[in-house]
């Protein structure tokens, strides 16, 4: 059983998933692509009574980041984002590719990742591993001695981040995947960035875009 307590938000337009992470039973937790609905997410940490220690961004589109700018400066956590991508969140509205969403507030990240670091917040190990093909910088957070992922756009329930943005492509997403499948086990829980929370094996098993990884 996993000593993490995962809170799943959906919110804003896109139904994107928002998540609030912390040791079972710590008042220190990490807030996970924040995208929209700030007021409803501050409402929720402040009734857990839990302190932030960090706001971590897996990538940059604007339904991953919309709330956060007003999320930083109610929790003073500091904002972890892919250093390919800092250049979108300090100007969102500038690189939101459909009409009628926004004005989001735009946010200079505080900290870097591009993959490689790992992370000591709120009690928990959290490595970041590089894994573009969605967007060029796209990140996933792993707590590997909790058997959590926090993939954003990479892996979902049943399907695959879209690689039809700027900067997506199809073969590099697949290698991202496959390096998830490969080192992690499969019963290693999958929080994506949208649709259900799942696990690395049910996906390799039964996800329609994953059977180029069956033969491996």
């Amino acid at each position: 059983m996993s000593g993490l307590d995962v809170l799943m938000f959906t919110v804003g337009p896109i139904q994107e998933n928002c998540f609030v992470a912390r040791r079972a039973g710590s008042d220190r937790g990490v807030i996970v692509d924040p995208g929209d609905e700030a007021d409803r997410i501050l409402h929720a940490v402040d009734e857990l009574g839990l302190g932030v220690d960090a706001i971590l961004v897996t990538h940059t589109h604007f339904d991953h980041i919309g709330a956060v700018a007003p999320v930083a400066k109610a929790t003073g956590a500091p904002v972890y984002c892919p250093k390919l991508e800092t250049v979108v969140l300090a100007d969102i509205n500038s690189y939101v590719p459909f009409a009628g969403f926004g004005p989001f507030e735009s946010y200079d990240a505080d900290e870097t990742v591009e993959g490689g670091e790992r992370l000591q917040i709120a009690g928990m190990d959290i490595e970041v591993l590089p894994t573009p093909g969605h967007s060029p910088g796209h990140v996933t957070y792993a707590v590997q001695e909790e058997g959590a992922l926090f993939s954003g756009d990479v892996l979902f329930q049943g399907s695959v981040g879209r690689v039809d943005l700027p900067g997506g492509d199809w073969e590099t997403l697949l290698a991202s995947i496959g390096m998830l499948v490969d080192r992690f086990d499969a019963d290693t829980t999958v929080y994506p960035g949208h649709m259900g929370i799942t696990t690395l094996g049910h996906e390799r098993a039964t996800n329609p875009f994953l059977q180029e990884l069956a033969g491996h």
